[in-house]
């Protein structure tokens, strides 16, 4: 949390740091104690990480029309947090929602650990994505339950989509409960590693990177990936490569 009053800073010799970043630094003490407003602060941000991990993904708020919903084989979010392996895994009942197509790309919305990431997030950074790839054949958007990242090489393969695009919530922390992460995989199947991935985060409104910076920089890697044939740990982020030499 960062919405302290500032102090004059011949007060707070903390002040000017702090003006720089999200972190706790400097809390200062009121006797043997941290100031109330710092416990304060920080219970806040407990509670809002502890919501984050147990919201659920409402798909009608995202304000998306024609997307396919699924779940994973995790039944509830307890089990989701309990058992990884099962949010791997694509429920067999909606197998069927996912017919193959001459797809370039999939963008999948996943609640991962942070619903309320997606909730708050995804529909901007989607929109940010799409106009960023002209050209590009888009699968339809694809709204996946108690999902982890890998859910998403299963949905891509029965997609037939070169790409897969997974935009998921991020594990909460003390600072930032709603920060969105994407995981871009080339010729998605079950069984990639996640060497054969590359991922942006801490796409969120508070000192993280804003939906159109992210957009430029999925488009790069993509363009990227079809380049040299693949994602994962040969396609370097290195955007600067990308600009015309002067």
């Amino acid at each position: 949390m960062n919405d302290r009053t500032p102090e004059p800073r011949g007060v707070d010799p903390w002040a000017d740091l702090r003006d720089l970043t999200i972190a706790r630094v400097g809390l200062g003490r009121c006797g043997d104690a941290i100031p109330a407003r710092d416990v304060l602060a920080f219970q806040l941000a407990h509670a809002q990480a502890r919501n984050a991990v147990g919201a659920t993904l409402d798909a009608a708020t995202l304000g998306l029309d024609n997307v396919v919903e699924v779940h994973s084989r995790a039944t509830d979010r307890a089990t989701f947090l309990q058992r990884p392996d099962l949010g791997r895994q694509l429920a067999e009942k909606d197998a069927p929602r996912l017919p193959p197509g001459a797809y370039d790309v999939v963008f999948v919305l996943a609640d991962g650990l942070s619903a309320t990431a997606v909730t708050r997030q995804a529909p901007g950074v989607l929109a940010a994505c799409l106009k960023a790839l002209p050209g590009w054949s888009v699968a339809p958007v694809v709204v996946a339950h108690q999902a982890r990242v890998a859910l998403g090489d299963e949905i891509g393969e029965r997609l037939a989509a070169r790409f897969v695009v997974i935009m998921i919530g991020e594990r909460p922390g003390l600072s930032v409960a709603d920060s969105l992460s994407l995981y871009i995989t080339a010729n998605p199947r079950p069984g990639r590693a996640d060497s054969e991935r590359n991922c942006i985060s801490n796409i969120q409104p508070r000192g993280g990177l804003s939906p159109e910076s992210a957009a430029d920089k999925l488009a790069w890697l993509l363009r990227e990936a079809v380049r040299i044939g693949g994602t994962g740990v040969n396609l370097k982020d290195d955007p600067s490569a990308a600009l015309p030499s002067a």
